[in-house]
């Protein structure tokens, strides 16, 4: 005996569209309208059970009602050769006036009072152009990106190379300044000497004062020689680190 004809009207009829790309959830929805006037259980089946999450996947659809049924298409690497396998079959029955257990009713059911209907799954990837006109507004966004990371490389090397400019011409004017300061107080410390083997001098000529000039001045020369040294010995110190620093600036 041939099986009934659907009475449930199934939205979309024949295809279930889900759209890429694939790696997350993809929901399509299927809608099962009853028009009768009675009561209608429902089953939704597919050949990859494991590719797909249904719900709800069974049911009862009271008269004049409809129930939206949402399979949801777990990730997975597409592969084109798998369009046309997975299939959905929607099976129904009509419900008893007095039904308690519809499990029941399902293990109990001839096959002549079964129903049903077959979908097959399309998987749809973004259209080419759209992939294209994406890649295009992405190669821009990197290329405007690229241009202002050099400008701003270029500005920093700019901003840097002028204040190294600056600094160097600041040191070298400082060490020319200490320069001529240590050349000042050599010809200082020079005309002392000189003063001082003078004074030396005339007190050896003058009996009768040279031991209270000797004893006076002499002590008097080595305090000023012994300062002046030590003057000229930290400016020397600091004219060599200053140097060693404009080293390795120029470096």
């Amino acid at each position: 005996m041939a099986r009934q004809e659907q009475v449930l009207l199934l939205e979309p009829q024949h295809e279930l569209k889900f759209r890429g790309p694939f790696t997350d959830v993809v929901t399509s929805t299927l809608k099962l309208a009853n028009p009768t006037d009675r009561n209608i259980c429902f089953k939704v089946k597919t050949t990859a059970p494991r590719r797909y999450c249904v719900r709800p996947n069974s049911g009862v659809i009271d008269a004049g009602t409809s129930i939206n049924v949402s399979v949801m298409l777990q990730p997975f690497d597409y592969d084109p050769n798998e369009k046309s396998k997975h299939k959905f079959m929607v099976q129904s029955l009509l419900a008893p006036p007095d039904m308690t257990d519809m499990e029941g009713l399902w293990k109990e059911a001839k096959p002549e009072e079964l129903m049903d209907s077959k979908l097959r799954c399309v998987f749809e990837l973004p259209a080419e152009n759209e992939k294209m006109q994406h890649d295009m507004d992405s190669n821009k966004i990197l290329s405007s990106s690229l241009l202002k990371s050099d400008s701003s490389t270029l500005s920093m090397k700019s901003l840097s190379s002028s204040l190294d400019d600056g600094e160097v011409k600041r040191i070298m004017e400082e060490c020319k300044r200490l320069q001529l300061e240590v050349q000042r107080l050599r010809e200082e410390n020079k005309q002392i000497r000189d003063d001082d083997g003078l004074r030396m001098r005339k007190s050896t000529m003058m009996h009768s004062s040279s031991l209270a000039s000797s004893s006076s001045s002499a002590p008097r020369a080595v305090l000023k020689e012994e300062g002046l040294n030590i003057r000229v010995l930290a400016l020397v110190v600091l004219f060599f680190v200053i140097g060693v620093v404009v080293g390795k600036l120029l470096l």
